[in-house]
């Protein structure tokens, strides 16, 4: 299976759900808070400049992660993502985004206890949930919290909190400003809403700027692979969680999570031309 090329769009055809375009609008420091004030329900009393992709690799050995914005509130944490494609592995991604922002915050010889409160928004374009029998939830908007099955009163209190936006759902939202919103992210239409006009008036002034066009050209091939890369990395790491854990075939889980299968096989510690049997626990390497 061929992994889908990455197409670069020239300047004047980007949106504000672009890469690049995304990150450049919130340097805006006003824009930046106002919209975690909405998608979070938060009031932020102070916002560090934005750290745009920023990359956070602690170890020489681990996967680094780049965060489309990662800032800094008093006693907060708080990393916005745009997800303008579909992302097999979205829960795993955000699983391992929370691990390095806590190993980036908790410098040595801290105590646990000195851990800021974590939030990590994605913002997607389409619903990237499914049910049993494959169909969308259909939700504008999914929380995520640590709840314990036992006693759902229990405050587990780790503040931790994942918080996902369906753009396609906004239709659905109660939240008049997170609809006017979402509405913008899906159609690139913006509303009466005031924000949703400052958002699209600030993206047109950026395509007529030097200064973006030059820093978009920057980001170079180079960039364009590393998001490829990371994509198929998502989908094959999916895939083989699939085979390990619930004895799904290799080729129908890299089919399933659209990875190439010969990667999904090296990852395995197979061989791409092994004949696969629909059960292959026992000859996978602990």
């Amino acid at each position: 299976m061929k992994t889908q090329l990455y197409r670069r769009k020239p300047v004047d055809e980007l949106t504000f759900t672009d890469d690049g375009m995304f990150q450049a609008v919130m340097r805006d420091p006003a824009l930046c808070a106002e919209l975690v004030e909405r998608l979070l329900h938060i009031k932020v009393s102070h916002i560090e400049y934005p750290e745009l992709e920023k990359k956070i690799a602690p170890y020489f050995s681990s996967k680094g992660v780049r965060m489309d914005v990662y800032l800094k509130d008093s006693g907060k944490i708080i990393d916005v993502e745009m997800q303008s494609y579909p992302q097999a592995a979205l829960p795993l991604r955000t699983r391992y985004y929370q691990s390095m922002i806590d190993a980036d915050n908790l410098l040595k010889g801290q105590g646990y206890e000195d851990l800021k409160a974590s939030y990590i928004v994605f913002i997607c374009t389409d619903d990237p949930f499914l049910d049993e029998r494959g169909k969308k939830y259909g939700l504008p908007c999914y929380t995520l919290t640590t709840k314990c099955h036992e006693a759902q009163e229990l405050n587990f209190n780790d503040k931790i909190k994942k918080v996902i936006y369906n753009a396609s759902g906004y239709e659905k939202e109660s939240d008049a400003k997170i609809r006017d919103f979402l509405r913008f992210v899906y159609t690139n239409d913006p509303s009466e809403d005031d924000f949703s006009g400052r958002l699209k008036k600030r993206v047109e002034n950026l395509k007529q700027s030097e200064g973006f066009k030059e820093a978009y050209a920057t980001m170079g091939i180079w960039e364009m692979d590393i998001r490829r890369d990371e994509r198929k990395a998502s989908a094959v790491e999916a895939a083989v969680i699939a085979v390990r854990e619930f004895n799904i075939d290799p080729k129908l889980a890299a089919e399933k999570m659209k990875a190439p299968l010969e990667d999904v096989m090296e990852s395995l510690g197979m061989n791409y031309d092994e004949p696969s049997d629909g059960c292959v626990k026992e000859s996978i390497p602990v």
